[in-house]
């Protein structure tokens, strides 16, 4: 018998999308350079106990003034898509009234510089760096960021819509909200409030997601395309057999009644109102036709999940992990590639959504620096490698799958872990700010290039 060729079954459609992902105020640095407000994120990280080795945004990667160097090491590796995002802080230094031009003027820069090296930017509107000067008004918690919110998206999309056609309005709604106002203190702005509050915070995301629908369906031009990135919680079926299938689609269903139900129910669902109680958020007429505006795809920011089975009630039971389960040095990344298909699926069986990106997927290690120029990550290409066999078994069983961007592009400020935990595919060293592409970047560049997993 003749024999295919290694990983020749493993191939993608030819439009494919494969791209790399990073945030503004996880590698620009120049924190309070050419007008830049502050950000909560600023704010939060100068508080001694919130960020390990009370590591700040101030320099990051220094990609404010790096970033043709860094597109341009983007486009040796064969990136053809790069899903970046714009400071709200750095456009409106306190969140609203007077422009700032110099901030304005460097997206111009840093996207025509892009286009330039044949790389399609993919533009975040809002990746948690809320200014400081709208938290200190209340925040997520008030309906005025949601105004704020709008003008901002008005003011990018006008400004870069000619160059920028695909746009994304949240990244992860449950980190700066849930888990920033009733969290265990590691998302800025780090407060533990009521579930009144919390699920206000929602509400106020939701609004502000579609403003920036609306933005761009407003002002993006011929072709502008809109999504949200979420940070999908997946169950996966213990096994696959109907019962631990179907009650890891009610689990799903359950970890989504305050984001995905909402925007592709077009209401709250009575099980979300009656759990919710005296602490349902208020909701005001014509709310729900702002929240629902039709997107063009869902991104899904996906690193692990949960294993899921029928209980002996018929509900979720979601199993516990073994203490020696393998994790990355992140340790809330429990290595379970199947998280990807169970997740696109789910989405796609539940929502109806017709296009799916995988917006953010890698894994956070405790990389060594540099050895005769290498930097051998074999564990990450591994889970990555599975990783996309699991999104490749979706893509084949019909689910929409339409692209993925791993993050991140390079090592980065990753929020409460400060420094000492590398995502990157391009290792940073932050005294010198020398890149090192690691292995996995030499791998996922042949992938991006001959369009199947090697």
């Amino acid at each position: 018998m003749k024999l295919k060729p290694a990983g020749d079954s493993l191939r993608f459609p030819k439009k494919f999308t494969w791209g790399v992902a990073t945030a503004a105020a996880q590698i620009e640095g120049a924190a309070f350079e050419d007008g830049k407000g502050w950000s909560v994120w600023d704010t939060f990280a100068r508080v001694p106990g919130n960020v390990a080795n009370g590591d700040t945004l101030d320099v990051a990667c220094d990609h404010y003034h790096r970033y043709e160097n860094d597109l341009a090491l983007m486009a040796e590796l064969g990136v053809k898509n790069y899903r970046f995002s714009i400071a709200w802080p750095r456009i409106y230094p306190v969140g609203r009234g007077k422009i700032n031009p110099k901030g304005v003027d460097f997206y111009n820069r840093l996207i025509d510089a892009m286009l330039a090296k044949n790389i399609t930017p993919w533009a975040t509107m809002f990746h948690w760096d809320l200014p400081q000067t709208l938290e200190d008004e209340g925040g997520w918690r008030v309906r005025g960021v949601v105004e704020a919110f709008g003008t901002y998206a008005d003011t990018i999309v006008k400004a870069y819509g000619d160059r920028v056609k695909r746009w994304i309005t949240l990244n992860e709604i449950d980190c700066f909200t849930g888990f920033a106002y009733g969290g265990n203190g590691d998302k800025a702005p780090g407060t533990n409030e009521g579930a009144k509050i919390v699920n206000q915070t929602y509400h106020h995301a939701l609004l502000a997601h579609g403003e920036g629908v609306r933005s761009v369906r407003e002002h993006g031009g011929r072709g502008a395309v809109v999504g949200l990135s979420d940070n999908t919680v997946v169950g996966v079926p213990f096994t696959e057999l109907p019962d631990d299938i179907a009650a890891a689609k009610t689990y799903f269903i359950n970890k989504h009644l305050r984001t995905l139900d909402p925007i592709y129910q077009g209401y709250y669902s009575d099980s979300y109102l009656k759990s919710a109680g005296r602490n349902a958020p208020k909701v005001e007429a014509g709310d729900f036709d702002i929240i629902c505006q039709q997107t063009d795809f869902l991104g899904q920011n996906i690193y692990t999940g949960y294993f899921v089975r029928a209980g002996k009630n018929g509900k979720p039971e979601e199993l516990p992990w073994p203490s020696n389960y393998p994790a990355a040095d992140a340790a809330w990344i429990r290595h379970l590639p199947q998280s990807l298909y169970w997740s696109m699926r789910m989405a796609h069986e539940i929502y109806g959504v017709k296009a799916l990106y995988i917006t953010e997927n890698g894994a956070g290690y405790h990389d060594t620096d540099p050895v005769k120029g290498e930097v051998n990550d074999l564990h990450r290409c591994h889970l990555i490698r599975h990783n996309l066999i699991e999104l490749h078994r979706a893509l084949t069983e019909g689910v929409p799958v339409k692209g993925c961007f791993l993050w991140s592009f390079m090592d980065n400020f990753e929020w409460a872990d400060g420094y000492r935990t590398r995502f990157g595919l391009v290792h940073t060293d932050y005294k010198t700010q020398k890149r090192t592409p690691k292995f996995s970047a030499r791998w996922y560049s042949q992938v991006m290039r001959e369009n199947r997993i090697l």
